[in-house]
């Protein structure tokens, strides 16, 4: 099959997670795009997300949930295996928070599911 040709999607198990490829083959198969042009397209988005939290702003996405960067404190830790005390650096670390609507369906599928 040529790479730039979408394929029908296969079905997922309840476990399943899925891969950037796998979500612009289905991008691509359920918008009738390229699949090059697709992945250009899915790079942007992602790129221009990642740009956005760098400089310190918040992702919305109506429906789906916020992206946001949280800063966190250092502290003194321990280390599991020895007992020694460790210093954790304060850090920077990318947040989401879903939002309910889709919290909401999410809950609904999981209950007809069952």
């Amino acid at each position: 099959m040529p790479a730039n040709k979408p394929s029908q999607p296969r079905v997922e198990t309840e476990a399943a997670s899925i891969t950037k490829a796998e979500l612009i083959q289905r991008l691509a198969y359920k918008t009738k795009m390229s699949v090059q042009r697709t992945e250009f397209v899915v790079d942007a988005i992602f790129a221009c997300m990642e740009q956005s939290l760098r400089r310190g702003e918040r992702v919305e996405i109506r429906g789906f949930g916020t992206f946001q960067v949280r800063s966190y404190k250092g502290y003194t830790g321990r280390n599991p295996s020895t007992g020694d005390r460790v210093e954790v650096a304060p850090k920077r670390l990318p947040f989401f928070k879903v939002s309910k609507n889709l919290a909401a369906k999410i809950a609904v599928s999981h209950r007809t599911e069952s």
